[in-house]
């Protein structure tokens, strides 16, 4: 069996291509929330409080943020493949609680299962991908993984807009969840294999250190590992932010369903499609520099929002943010993948991942916060310059 492994893109590229299949359902989960949650949270629950709506985040990713960490401990010991198939497994009862949903809590209750989906899932298929390409396309790897989850969540976010446009918030623009999540489900039980046998392979060649405490090297310690990690929360800080108020900044501007869906879809889909590019460009270039133009392109388009009446601007402001989010997204990847061993880079990525996704939560408390004490330009405002804070950062603190 061993001698039969290789790395790479196009030696694996059944298994890698199934795996970008799954991760754009993994992604389509998150997309059937995106555009018309926080609209059920104010017109179907009467929630009047931001803070308060923005708790579904808050919960999102709490779960999400510590699956990360688990997805990243366990993967070596329970196995890339089951730990994707257990993440599949809390997907299933997510779209049923939120046609059913009787109270807010409810709604809160489904986003514990879906961080659990998502930080088990998304990490899974992260990991598989870096095994079976190897150090030469990781980039390359990382950019159609995100492209694939990404692009996901803004077509699913656009479809489920316009399905609550034409019948309504509830329940069917959330059939749609119904099938992803069985597919996926079927799709990694059937056809994915894990890739231990590659983990193997490359860590008999690599000769580099191993990182002594992988929680606070990747965290701290480590100038290029913590600058990353700094960024991926800052990066998702403002992602939760955009997530539950660009919908109600377009709301109180007077903007129907399907334009809000249209406006809230751009931003995922030119994320997940522009991946392809910059992917490939962490291969290339400083990824120093990628890091800092991509978070100081987001700050910029973030506190642009504010002011802004037009459709147009509004989404060629998303544009500008989506292609910000798409030069940070793979690299972040990338710059944990060359500063670990082999051994450690799953649980690296995990620790990564954890600090990156309770940035939704931290997201969403800061600005509902912000938004309920002063309105909502002044929470667009502040997580507009803590990204840009972020992109200096990046620039003092990474080799």
């Amino acid at each position: 069996m061993k001698n039969k492994v290789r790395l790479g893109l196009r030696e694996n590229a059944f298994q890698f291509w199934t795996l970008v299949l799954v991760n754009a359902f993994v992604g389509g989960m998150v997309g059937l929330e995106r555009s018309i949650l926080p609209e059920i949270g104010e017109e179907v629950f009467g929630i009047e409080s931001h803070t308060a709506i923005l708790s579904f985040i808050i919960a999102f990713g709490v779960t999400k943020a510590a699956a990360n960490y688990f997805a990243g401990r366990w993967a070596n010991a329970v196995g890339r493949r089951k730990l994707l198939v257990i993440g599949w497994l809390f997907a299933l009862p997510v779209p049923f609680i939120l046609m059913y949903a009787s109270s807010w809590n409810w709604v809160v209750f489904a986003n514990i299962f879906l961080g659990v989906n998502q930080g088990l899932a998304w990490s899974s298929t992260v990991v598989m991908k870096i095994d079976l390409v190897g150090d030469k396309d990781r980039g390359l790897a990382m950019g159609l993984n995100e492209f694939s989850g990404y692009f996901a969540v803004g077509l699913v976010t656009f479809v489920t807009a316009w399905i609550a446009d034409a019948y309504g918030l509830r329940p069917y623009p959330f059939y749609l969840g119904i099938v992803l999540s069985v597919l996926g489900l079927i799709i990694s039980i059937l056809v994915v294999k894990d890739t231990f046998h590659h983990v193997t392979l490359e860590a008999s060649d690599d000769s580099s250190d191993y990182l002594k405490n992988i929680f606070s090297d990747t965290t701290f310690r480590h100038r290029n590992l913590s600058a990353t990690t700094q960024a991926g929360l800052v990066n998702n800080l403002n992602d939760g932010m955009i997530w539950g108020l660009l919908p109600l900044l377009l709301m109180t501007s007077g903007f129907a369903h399907k334009e809000i869906g249209l406006v809230t879809a751009v931003y995922p889909s030119v994320w997940g499609i522009t991946q392809l590019l910059t992917g490939r460009m962490a291969d290339i270039y400083s990824t120093k520099k990628i890091l800092f133009w991509g978070m100081l392109l987001q700050g910029l388009a973030i506190m642009a929002f504010i002011g802004t009446a037009s459709m147009s601007v509004f989404i060629l402001l998303s544009v500008v943010l989506g292609v910000g989010t798409a030069m940070v997204y793979p690299t972040f990847f990338v710059v944990i993948a060359r500063n670990t061993h082999p051994v450690q880079r799953a649980e690296s990525i995990g620790v990564f991942r954890l600090w990156r996704d309770l940035g939704y939560a931290i997201g969403a408390i800061l600005s509902g916060v912000i938004s309920d004490a002063f309105g909502l330009s002044y929470a667009v405002l502040a997580v507009g310059f803590l990204t840009i804070l972020s992109a200096f950062v990046i620039q003092v603190r990474m080799n």
